[in-house]
């Protein structure tokens, strides 16, 4: 598990997680900068194609096994991890992103979740995680969770109609159709799927349960499929080997290494196995052996920036932070507007033995808060690293921004008042320091008259 939070930056069940309103909880979210951003290729085109601004869709990664995907909370595509390793092409995964992006256009969360429409992420997954629970006959459990979350929703928000289902496949055909892509992958996933119906709900997977699931909407598919000239279309090469690569991440660093070497045999001494073994050689505590074999893989592409984000991480955490600072800021000039690998190298230059990266790491993870300024991980960094430089005021003020995300509100309030003391007066950031007590406060008064 160690690994994986690591990778990731907000751990798999931990408490530092997204756009917090409540007290912390443990909240299965990945974030990985190389998913997302084959997640971003795979949905950009089709959302733009729904009339949908393609950077308002945010799409989260769920640490689950089970294969489902929904939308939840307005234009927030929640996908989760069974899904992404279940999917064999990326035209099976967009075809489901295209689907899902039906049910945002066709307004089908009006009725059933419009009280979840401004509910942070965390609220959404309290609230989801116990319907889950309920529809899978878990009902004590899951009304458990639902009344430690928001209590917003009836525990049936999550499933659509029939009707529903078909207007979003619709949908999701004409946009596959508009940007030249094949829906032979949501047929093929449908077919996947298609005969679990007949299982008792506790055997089905959710995505059928809150999907629901007929021949009819097969065979919809499939007649589309024999009728359109985009049929064969083929998934361009550069999404096969995103695709690839992202199943053998999630896989490496989700299961047991001895799993990994089953499903990538060390034989196999193509790029994407060998990414994976470097995984697996890094969760088995084989240092040494993963740094060998990332060498090989940046020898043959020396300009991939997930590459040595990897390298970085495995440095990191053989305990050579000073070593790893190379990679991530080599990560960062490559992709220099991905906040995530900005945060790993904010890590990596406050824990560096030498206090020579402190104002470096102060300049990068100011500019990661501002690409992502609700992340909760860039501001422990940017407070730890003016901790380290000594201004006791600007570490308060980046401790009560990560409270205040993470719904330490009295904390929130506490760091934010002694921000205001410390800052000099008129200064921004004194009077952010301000705003944050004002938030703070306004906060605990809606508690208090609940």
């Amino acid at each position: 598990m160690r690994n994986i939070s690591r990778l990731f930056l907000l751990s798999v069940l931990t408490t530092a997680a997204l756009s917090l309103s409540m007290p912390a909880r443990a909240v299965p979210l990945i974030r990985d900068a190389e998913i997302e951003n084959t997640i971003r290729m795979y949905g950009g085109p089709l959302f733009a194609m729904a009339g949908l601004e393609p950077r308002a869709v945010r799409v989260y990664i769920v640490n689950d096994p089970s294969i489902n995907a929904f939308v939840a909370g307005g234009q927030n595509i929640f996908l989760n991890t069974g899904l992404l390793l279940a999917a064999e092409s990326p035209n099976q995964l967009i075809g489901v992103i295209a689907h899902e992006a039906g049910h945002i256009t066709g307004g089908h969360l009006a009725s059933t979740q419009e009280a979840l429409k401004d509910a942070s992420v965390q609220s959404i997954l309290a609230f989801v995680l116990g319907a889950a629970a309920t529809l899978a006959g878990q009902g004590r459990a899951g009304q458990a969770i639902v009344a430690g979350g928001q209590q917003v929703a009836q525990r049936s928000f999550l499933k659509y109609s029939r009707v529903q289902e078909s207007s979003a496949d619709q949908a999701a055909l004409s946009f596959l159709d508009s940007t030249g892509q094949s829906a032979r992958g949501l047929m093929e996933f449908f077919e996947k799927l298609g005969d679990q119906e007949a299982l008792l709900t506790a055997n089905q997977d959710p995505y059928v349960r809150t999907h629901p699931l007929n021949r009819e909407r097969i065979e919809a598919v499939r007649a589309h499929v024999e009728r359109s000239r985009f049929s064969d279309a083929p998934d361009p090469p550069v999404l096969l080997d995103a695709h690839a690569r992202m199943r053998a991440k999630l896989f490496a660093f989700l299961k047991n290494p001895v799993e990994t070497f089953r499903r990538y045999p060390k034989a196999d001494q193509g790029i994407v196995a060998r990414y994976a073994h470097a995984i697996a050689h890094h969760k088995k505590n084989e240092f040494d052996q993963a740094l060998t074999i990332m060498d090989g893989l940046l020898a043959e592409r020396p300009e991939d920036p997930y590459f040595h984000e990897l390298r970085g991480q495995i440095l990191m955490e053989s305990g050579r932070p000073d070593d790893a600072i190379a990679h991530y800021a080599k990560a960062v000039s490559i992709l220099p507007a991905e906040a995530l690998l900005r945060f790993g190298l904010g890590q990596a230059q406050v824990s560096a033995r030498s206090d020579r990266f402190v104002d470096d790491a102060i300049d990068n993870l100011g500019q990661a808060v501002r690409l992502a300024p609700r992340e909760p991980t860039g501001w422990r960094w940017l407070a730890a690293a003016y901790g380290r430089k000594g201004d006791i005021g600007m570490a308060a003020l980046a401790t009560s921004e990560r409270y205040l995300l993470t719904g330490n509100v009295q904390d929130a309030l506490g760091q934010a008042k002694r921000a205001e003391q410390l800052l000099p007066k008129g200064t921004p950031v004194h009077l952010r320091a301000q705003d944050l007590v004002q938030a703070a406060e306004e906060v605990l008064e809606r508690r208090k008259n609940r």
